[in-house]
């Protein structure tokens, strides 16, 4: 059922109405017209072997109002962006495919490299930043919004939703992120409910107050991979190249933008998509390398605030963490009971056990580099450093696309 409460400072526009397409697509076409729209997709190319990608190609193709889509594949080669590149011939509106491995692509990187403007290690965050970087160069677009390409029940209401509080510009918003329940016959979200929502509020104890902690914990899912903003805040904003991009991006934002500016809105009934190894024996993977990104990045975003960290503090920090996630646990077990869901309260206590480990992990790391890995610099800071990147770019694409991607070298 939906509600309309409105929780923290983060204005939140909840799913009210059902099977409101139609309507909703009108606004938008009449929106895009003076707020142009792209959309930036992020893919390996194994997603392109799952059903989840057959279908968001199928739904996209029925959408109206975006101007141009930025899919960005990774780890593929010559022969798998051709098959890529199949899957949208003869699409209604144009498509870009920016081929991270290409050695063009890869030769850029090295130059930004040369010149100390590093785009970070291959990953989702380079691939976010590389799509912003081209989407500017261009010139043409007003919104960038931004998801996924693993979500199992994708329908074109979804990114219509996303877009629309940032098109509809009688709102007055710049960044608008997404939120939805993830529930299949038991609760998902594990790194959401289990780690992120615990820590801030544990957090929120060593820190009264923090104007940033009660930012994030206004979000409704903070970790949701899908976003909108206006392409001026896309030019200010700095990513960070590891698991920690969600909860970076938001303290970018943060920095760059008045809370009045932003919103979180309600995109589906329900999300499912691939699910993570929670990878207890190896820190550098799944779940486990996830939740330490993630407090690293917080950490570091209050300690830019003038919050300081002591080793008593982490400690106080890891003992109230465990404390506030056993009580959600409770709460978790209670909602899970009433719904008729599966709950499995030992591999719950279990998950938080690993999660602290990953806090502990990320404070040793904090305490001995609080700087730790640099963000990928903002698109004015590179374009002001190097004029004709933007440009390099876009040439490096196409000469990929006519290389490999044309029928007569098929």
């Amino acid at each position: 059922m939906a509600d309309f409460y409105q929780t923290g400072i983060v204005a939140t526009l909840h799913r009210l109405r059902h099977k409101d397409f139609d309507r909703l697509q009108r606004d938008m076409n009449q929106f895009a017209e003076q707020s142009r729209v792209g959309l930036v997709l992020p893919a390996l190319y194994s997603e392109f072997e799952t059903p989840s990608m057959a279908q968001i190609v199928s739904e996209l193709r029925q959408v109206k109002f975006i101007r141009e889509i930025v899919l960005v594949l990774a780890r593929a080669d010559a022969q798998q962006y051709q098959r890529a590149y199949s899957f949208f011939k003869d699409f209604p509106y144009p498509v870009t495919f920016l081929w991270v491995d290409s050695p063009r692509v890869q030769a850029l990187i090295g130059k930004l490299n040369e010149n100390r403007l590093s785009p970070g290690d291959d990953g989702k965050g380079r691939s976010c930043w590389l799509a912003y970087g081209y989407l500017l160069a261009k010139g043409n677009i007003d919104v960038i919004a931004l998801h996924d390409c693993d979500i199992l029940n994708y329908d074109r209401e979804f990114v219509a939703r996303l877009c629309y509080p940032i098109v509809n510009t009688n709102f007055g918003f710049e960044f608008c992120k997404g939120f939805y329940a993830r529930v299949s016959d038991r609760m998902q979200g594990r790194v959401t409910r289990l780690f992120m929502t615990p820590v801030v509020r544990a957090m929120e104890s060593l820190a009264v107050g923090n104007p940033f902690l009660r930012f994030i914990d206004s979000f409704r899912y903070p970790l949701a991979g899908e976003f909108a903003m206006r392409s001026s805040l896309a030019r200010m904003n700095r990513i960070p190249g590891d698991w920690g991009l969600e909860v970076g991006v938001l303290a970018e934002v943060f920095r760059n933008r008045a809370t009045s500016r932003v919103c979180q809105v309600d995109l589906a009934d329900n999300y499912d998509h691939k699910h993570q190894i929670l990878s207890e024996d190896d820190p550098t993977k799944g779940l486990r390398r996830m939740s330490t990104d993630i407090a690293k990045s917080l950490f570091r975003t209050l300690g830019g605030e003038g919050v300081v960290f002591t080793k008593e503090h982490f400690r106080t920090l890891q003992t109230r963490y465990v404390r506030i996630a056993e009580d959600m646990i409770a709460r978790y077990y209670a909602d899970a009971m009433l719904n008729g869901l599966q709950f499995d309260r030992d591999s719950e206590e279990h998950t938080v056990h690993v999660f602290a480990q990953s806090l502990r992990d990320a404070a040793e790391s904090y305490m001995g580099d609080p700087l730790g890995t640099s963000l990928i610099p903002n698109w004015a800071r590179v374009l002001s450093a190097l004029p004709e990147f933007g440009n390099e770019l876009a040439d490096a694409i196409r000469a990929d696309h006519q290389s490999v991607a044309t029928p007569d070298n098929s």
